[in-house]
């Protein structure tokens, strides 16, 4: 059978020239960057090289660009930055907003249990905020405001570039999750203006294990794995050059390929969207425009989300029900809840992230297994049987 992938935003496939990139620091090229020896100075040069590859990328400076695990160490290392340097000020509050991943949340919670304030702020119906409840909600004391470059669930674009404008404004630190944002949609550091900014290589056909946080020159990032002097003092651990050196090709790769990528990814994208919501009482979940390239969220109302799952993974077809960091939770996604969708409807979502892989004749197929399964699921169910005899009333008109 062959199996088409459409979970990228849960991870993606290394790329041939992100594998190749890999391999002569597996091999060859395996020194410590840290040892003084012709080696490991063969592997700070390759370190190096590929720091300033992925700094130009950003639109950043070399020095301001640290390697992590992920964009989990990412954005626990820029939280617990900003909230440390605000401390120091008299500043614990915090802001974000309700649909952020969970490595921004449960930090977050951490940060709470330590005497931080947190606000999190309501979203509309898209699952979207706007840089005037930001500006609304900056206190005097306020330490950082962070909210993610683009939605892991449902695709929502934010306004990051008018929030980091009202944060200069206030001279109060702006960090954004662009974890699932980097790789898909131009972004440039300091045309969005934010002081710090994670990403994870593993979302762009890079290798797992890798990321990176961005700083901006002039602050100075927490230390919170101690051990050596690695990255600058500020991240200890030997670095991952193989993984770093991987990174930086995928990023290149996917960065220089989004002008080809993204009207392949959108067409696709608004044709899966176009076919799924003529499945009656479905619901498209986040923006119809203003949302990733290849993202496709929905709800259907009757079913459950991970026996739709299961069935289209028997005919192949890879798909999600949301964040792949929180797949074993039975809870509805916190995400489609924020954007007002009720329990018995959260739990019947699907979640289809396309790649440049995919193709046209794919999405035909997923259109026509999805109505599939989804009437054979509603069929079973005794809920969907009360829904149509209308012993209980549609959720989803």
């Amino acid at each position: 059978m062959n199996r088409i992938y459409v979970d990228n935003a849960a991870t993606t496939k290394m790329s041939r020239k992100a594998v190749k990139a890999m391999l002569p620091y597996l091999e060859e090229r395996y020194g410590n960057p840290s040892s003084l020896h012709t080696a490991g100075q063969l592997a700070a040069e390759a370190l190096f090289n590929a720091r300033r590859e992925i700094a130009e990328r950003l639109g950043a400076d070399v020095k301001e660009i640290y390697f992590t695990s992920g964009g989990s160490e990412s954005d626990n290392q820029a939280l617990i930055s900003a909230a440390e340097a605000g401390a120091r000020k008299g500043k614990k509050h915090i802001i974000s907003q309700k649909t952020e991943h969970h490595a921004i949340l449960n930090t977050l919670k951490k940060l709470e249990k330590q005497g931080f304030e947190i606000t999190l702020l309501d979203v509309d119906g898209e699952g979207s905020i706007t840089a005037e409840q930001v500006r609304s909600a900056i206190r005097g004391d306020t330490a950082l405001v962070t909210t993610m470059t683009a939605n892991n669930e449902i695709g929502t674009l934010y306004p990051i570039k008018e929030i980091a404008e009202v944060c200069r404004a206030k001279g109060v630190l702006f960090h954004t999750d662009a974890v699932q944002a980097v790789g898909h949609i131009p972004l440039d550091v300091h045309e969005i203006g934010c002081d710090m900014l994670s990403l994870s290589a593993h979302k762009f056909h890079g290798p797992k294990g890798v990321g990176a946080l961005y700083v901006r020159n002039g602050l100075m990032p927490s230390c919170i794995i101690e051990g050596g002097a690695q990255e600058r003092g500020r991240r200890a651990g030997t670095e991952n050059i193989a993984g770093i050196c991987s990174m930086a090709a995928a990023l290149n790769e996917a960065a220089t390929a989004i002008p080809e990528d993204t009207p392949k990814l959108t067409a696709m994208r608004d044709r899966l969207i176009a076919g799924l919501s003529e499945i009656p009482h479905s619901v498209l979940n986040g923006s119809t425009t203003n949302r990733l390239p290849g993202n496709v969220n929905m709800c259907f109302e009757g079913i459950e989300g991970e026996s739709l799952l299961l069935l289209l993974d028997a005919k192949g077809i890879c798909a999600s029900s949301g964040s792949a960091c929180t797949s074993g939770s039975l809870d509805p996604s916190h995400v489609l809840l924020a954007i007002g969708r009720p329990h018995e409807v959260a739990h019947g979502s699907l979640r289809l992230t396309l790649s440049s892989e995919n193709t046209p004749d794919e999405v035909e197929f997923i259109i026509r297994s999805v109505k599939e399964v989804v009437e054979y699921l509603r069929n079973m169910s005794p809920i969907w049987q009360e829904l149509q005899e209308g012993k209980r009333n549609y959720v989803i008109q």
